[in-house]
């Protein structure tokens, strides 16, 4: 039986990773910030250590004696990071650099860092494939860049086999509601209304949590050390052409949206290419309609769980 660590496993992202490593014998290691929930893990065999990915000492301990190390552990909401850029440098940079260090050290035979479309900052037309160059425009952006570049620097610079994946935005159940569709969602079941940035004109790239994670395994797999994968999407939408679907699905209409200032260096587009991750073998299974659909019934049916966070 493998044994995996899984950093950030209590987040939304990671929390689906878990769930789908049935047959592994998996640690959870997460520090609990707001975005960290223990409930997201029920059901799910695994043993759960408490703690952060800067804490040097901590992973001298439990990295050891593990086949795959995954890590989840970032600060990823934009917003946050433009009202308070040091937490996302800590986590995502040094925390990272922490992380590859320690699985160094213990002799970790596969690395896979999860990262994100937004290291390109922003493209009118096209989609970047791996080899585009990195131009983050938010400090999370950044500092995600950051870590992806420490990640890569350890499997070229000391040969640690750590493959790196970049995917575009997330949807599905219990994903903490300051992202655009659980707020959304949230905010339109309780009867109030939604903030809809600048024109609404702004572009991502939609991909179901689940297909996010069919990709992280075939990575983990099939990846080549210190090599890139993307992760597309399944439905490139405005977020104009997002909030009328969440209107639609909530049985509400456009006097719900109220529309606000646009977000500092707010990126209009974003688009992966993801011909090298599907010439190993991935396609999405979700598709967009009916994983929106789930998600805003699963939403609707559980209250409680996103109650507790607002």
């Amino acid at each position: 039986m493998r044994r995996i660590l899984v950093t950030g496993g209590a987040g939304f992202i990671g929390s689906h990773f878990v769930h789908g490593l049935p047959d592994a014998d998996v640690t959870v290691l997460d520090k609990l910030t707001y975005a960290g929930n223990r409930a997201n893990l029920e059901g799910a065999p695994h043993t759960f250590v408490h703690g952060d990915i800067c804490d040097a000492g901590l992973l001298g301990e439990v990295v050891p004696g593990h086949d795959l190390v995954v890590n989840f552990a970032a600060e990823s909401h934009v917003d946050r990071s433009i009202e308070g850029p040091a937490e996302f440098v800590r986590t995502n940079v040094l925390g990272t650099q922490t992380l590859m260090q320690a699985c160094l050290d213990a002799g970790v035979p596969k690395v896979v860092h999860v990262s994100t479309d937004e290291v390109y900052g922003s493209i009118d037309h096209g989609s970047w494939d791996e080899s585009a160059p990195i131009q983050p425009r938010s400090p999370y952006a950044a500092a995600k860049a950051g870590g992806d570049l420490v990640a890569r620097a350890y499997a070229i610079t000391y040969g640690l086999d750590v493959s790196i994946t970049r995917c575009g935005n997330n949807y599905g159940p219990r994903q903490y509601p300051e992202k655009v569709i659980p707020l959304f969602v949230t905010n339109l079941l309780r009867g109030k209304r939604v903030p809809l940035y600048g024109d609404g004109g702004n572009v991502r790239d939609w991909i179901h949590v689940q297909d996010h994670c069919a990709g992280i395994r075939l990575v983990a797999e099939k990846g080549g050390p210190g090599e890139v994968y993307h992760i597309a999407g399944t439905a490139e939408l405005t977020n104009k052409e997002l909030t009328a679907r969440l209107l639609e699905a909530c049985g509400r209409d456009w006097s719900m949206v109220e529309p606000v200032a646009d977000r500092k260096g707010h990126d209009r587009r974003y688009s992966l290419d993801d011909g090298k991750l599907r010439g190993l073998g991935y396609r999405p299974e979700i598709a967009f309609e009916q994983g929106l659909k789930d998600t805003v019934s699963w939403y609707a049916s559980n209250t409680a769980w996103w109650g507790a966070s607002r």
